[in-house]
């Protein structure tokens, strides 16, 4: 049996040890933290780069900084007392406790006023932080892009309002993209946020902080990359079945290279011609029976994680070794499955709102809002399965299905191998 002296000395070891390693890790900063636990993901708040971001992320340090320095004060106080006034022998264990008193009056008008002191030193940077994030700095406004991003279940619409293209019936409309926000790179960015259904919230952990898409609220947000990059972004508020995979992407552009995806974006929906004469179909793409729970079935390609912006990039030119003759068969199922019903395809058939638009989709580099990389062999797999990988996805409930006057789910259309394998061909055809 262990005397209570030896029990109080363990307790002092162990308080110690512990009060040790904090100061440890208080000095060797977030650069430990990284290394240990791995937390400069691609969706890392630790790692900013816009400004932002980086004073979300002071702010924050600044709490953690005081937090810590009240904990470092109250520990080494209890420390303190533990050995102070710890019972030397069993004598001392049995015999009755001192005098008990009030506190010091002067010791707790301190402590009020220590407080006080500590709250107004995370208020000052709190107070200038929020003034500071709520719009574009005035000096930069004039040069601000201004975008609208529309939370839907679950997906994002990215309207640009001050960048017109022409329709096909011969009026103007704003520029629209889905699921990838392109910007310019050293320019503020002035977000519009709303939705069409239920609370969303946008996140760009290493661009901006999260702030709710509200119904009938409008709500707004601002960031700055300030070097080109690919950046991931994710709606951070419960919003139903697929919440958790309702990602979107943040593609940052040099001056330069923005103006050229801009002006291939105002193009209409890039046409194939196809020929007189029926050319060989391409080979079938196999659709693997991958499961959601399978960490593979989300995975992107080794090219794709490795340098996810020059895979972008790649994605902006035609492939070589296009089948007209496919292509234009996957045009014509596009409309005759009733895709055009749901999606828009600008200068082509569709003239649908629910969905994505999909004018440019060949050009993005992520299908499924953020889920899959946009490659033939996954874009196969979601046409063949679009419930595997997202499920309650409103493509599978209303256009694989509908409910029939009782309310029961029947078939509304199939699609076999062939037919996904021209819808393939067609869909990254529009670059």
């Amino acid at each position: 049996m262990t005397s209570p002296r030896s029990d109080h000395r363990k307790i002092f070891r162990f308080a110690a040890v512990f009060l040790a390693g904090l100061v440890l890790v208080s000095c060797t900063g977030c650069a430990w933290l990284h290394q240990v636990f791995s937390l400069s993901g691609p969706q890392s708040t630790m790692v900013t780069e816009g400004p932002v971001a980086r004073s979300q992320w002071d702010l924050f340090l600044v709490t953690c900084w005081v937090t810590g320095g009240i904990f470092l004060v109250v520990g080494s106080v209890l420390a303190y007392a533990q050995i102070k006034f710890r019972a030397k022998s069993e004598a001392d264990e049995k015999s009755p406790p001192p005098p008990q008193g009030h506190g010091n009056p002067l010791i707790e008008i301190g402590l009020i006023v220590a407080s006080v002191g500590l709250l107004v030193i995370i208020a000052i940077p709190t107070v200038r932080d929020i003034w500071y994030t709520h719009d574009v700095p005035e000096a930069e406004k004039g040069n601000a892009l201004d975008v609208t991003a529309t939370g839907y279940q679950w997906w994002f619409k990215f309207e640009y309002p001050n960048e017109l293209v022409k329709l096909p019936t011969g009026g103007e409309a704003p520029l629209v993209t889905g699921n990838e926000l392109v910007v310019p790179a050293g320019r503020p960015v002035r977000v519009q946020l709303r939705t069409v259904d239920v609370i969303h919230s946008f996140w760009i952990p290493k661009l901006a902080g999260k702030v709710d898409m509200m119904p009938n609220r409008p709500n707004f947000l601002w960031f700055k990359a300030e070097r080109p990059g690919y950046f991931y972004g994710q709606c951070a508020e419960y919003c139903g079945e697929s919440h958790a995979i309702m990602k979107f992407r943040v593609i940052a552009l040099a001056q330069a290279d923005y103006d050229q995806w801009l002006a291939r974006q105002k193009q209409p929906a890039r046409t194939v011609p196809a020929p007189a004469l029926a050319a060989a179909g391409l080979p079938q793409v196999r659709f693997a029976s991958l499961k959601l729970n399978d960490g593979r079935a989300l995975a992107g390609s080794t090219e794709f994680d490795a340098n996810p912006l020059a895979a972008w990039q790649k994605m902006q030119e035609p492939a070589a070794g296009e089948n007209p003759a496919l292509i234009a068969a996957g045009r014509k199922l596009f409309s005759s499955k009733t895709c055009i019903s749901c999606h828009t395809t600008r200068g082509h058939e569709g003239i649908g709102i629910t969905g994505p638009d999909l004018t440019h989709v060949g050009a993005r580099s992520t299908i499924a809002a953020g889920v899959l990389e946009n490659t033939p062999e996954r874009l196969s797999q979601w046409l063949h399965e679009p419930a595997h990988f997202k499920p309650g996805n409103k493509m599978y409930f209303g256009g694989y299905l509908v409910q029939d006057p009782t309310g029961a789910w029947k078939q509304n259309f199939t699609l076999n191998d062939a037919e996904v394998n021209a819808l393939v061909a067609y869909l990254h055809s529009l670059k």
